[in-house]
């Protein structure tokens, strides 16, 4: 038998008759008989820790001083099974209850809740409870809290709103539709506009690496530069080509601006791409500048298929589902990449800084600044709209249809 073993078997049988202090003294005994390592060797033979074998050595050697005879030392009481202040929920049977009813009103929408408009912070959840007899700290609170399976969680954005019967069935018949097109060599864009992003010094979320200590400085509030204004990022993306063409309005977000981009990325790039091209395919969500009830955006892209000759079919995405749309996660999230943490002080770095947008996986984008005016509130009179050579699809015709060239 090893003399770790042998230490082992004397600590089960003598373990359980000490008490701390007799067991720290015990294991500095068996240690200090055993020399160099014996502090070690100890420690693993009964799992009592080197800290306390150390502290065991230095009492014997007399250098926390002696215990006089009969004197129970703080060290040495042993606490009774059972003993010791009690549970405060043990005290206070209805506290947790209490607690619970605080917490629990703010998914449940109980008009009532004494808390149901404030912020529930652990102190103000301590306070209320006081208030109701049950006297607590902010940090019982927070220890309660946990017991009950509660955690500090932020919100999390997967709520759609209601949704359509034919939600599904309309993604098929965007996929069916697009997968046609590009089997026939035909442009297939996906476009939407980008959030507004004001210009100046004004902070940019995202962190970017920089020398220690000298972030880049930014206003501490965002109220608007009246010289600088904003900026109206608007994107084509095209997925067969893994290319984009972005238009930096500096007005207005209407459908005059969003056509005017698709009509710059066809002369600028899809001419060149699809020579041969006698139809176009745009994806889109279905509102804002490319509202698939907005007379203004059919009657663009009514002259901007007289202009190019193409048909121009139009599938928009069901309400509350533009996420979908693939320029929002294949284009539009990485130029949000690019840009993080630098402030956008100009039109040039604004420009710039989506043009040199690229991935991994072969993305490129063209970026362009359109400094034209265009205004809102623009009514298209019924003659104006009787002249769009709209064709309906016999599938959901109000988000799938396409405008022909007039002869």
């Amino acid at each position: 038998m090893t003399t770790a073993d042998q230490i082992r078997d004397k600590y089960t049988v003598l373990g359980p008759l000490l008490n701390e202090r007799q067991c720290r003294l015990w294991a500095a005994a068996e240690a200090r008989s055993l020399g160099r390592g014996g502090v070690t060797l100890v420690a693993e033979a009964t799992g009592v820790s080197r800290k306390r074998i150390q502290a065991g050595l230095q009492e014997l050697a007399g250098r926390e001083g002696s215990v006089p005879a009969g004197a129970k030392s703080r060290r040495e009481r042993i606490r009774r099974p059972g003993a010791g202040r009690p549970a405060l929920g043990l005290r206070d049977p209805g506290l947790s209850g209490a607690l619970e009813a605080l917490v629990a009103p703010a998914t449940r929408g109980d008009p009532m809740s004494p808390l149901r408009w404030t912020s529930k912070s652990t102190a103000k959840l301590a306070a209320e409870l006081t208030a109701q007899g049950h006297p607590v700290s902010a940090r019982t609170v927070a220890a309660m809290l946990k017991e009950l399976e509660y955690s500090l969680q932020g919100m999390r954005k997967t709520t759609e709103g209601n949704q359509h019967s034919d939600r599904d069935a309309q993604f098929q018949h965007i996929s069916e539709r697009s997968a046609d097109f590009q089997r026939r060599a035909q442009p297939v864009i996906s476009v939407d506009t980008k959030k507004k992003e004001l210009l100046g010094e004004f902070h940019n979320r995202g962190r970017e690496w920089q020398p220690e200590g000298q972030p880049v400085p930014a206003r501490c509030h965002d109220f608007p530069d009246r010289e600088l204004g904003k900026v109206i990022p608007h994107g084509v993306y095209d997925p067969t080509a893994n290319a984009g063409w972005v238009s930096v309005g500096t007005d207005h977000d209407t459908s005059a601006f969003a056509v005017h981009s698709i009509r710059g990325w066809w002369t600028q790039m899809g001419l060149a791409r699809y020579p041969q091209a006698t139809e176009l395919l745009i994806t889109a969500d279905g509102g804002g500048s490319n509202d698939s009830r907005r007379r203004q955006w059919k009657t663009e892209l009514q002259l901007l298929a007289n202009a190019t000759g193409l048909a121009i079919s139009v599938c928009h995405f069901p309400p509350g589902t533009s996420k979908w749309n693939q320029i929002e996660h294949r284009m539009f999230c990485h130029i949000t990449q690019n840009w993080r943490g630098r402030p956008l002080v100009s039109h040039e770095v604004v420009v710039n800084l989506i043009g040199a947008t690229t991935t991994r996986t072969g993305l490129t984008i063209h970026a362009v600044l359109d400094p034209e005016k265009y205004p809102t509130k623009v009514q298209i009179s019924d003659e104006e709209f009787d002249a769009v050579r709209l064709e309906r699809d016999a599938f959901h015709g109000e988000w799938n249809y396409t405008i022909h060239p007039s002869s």
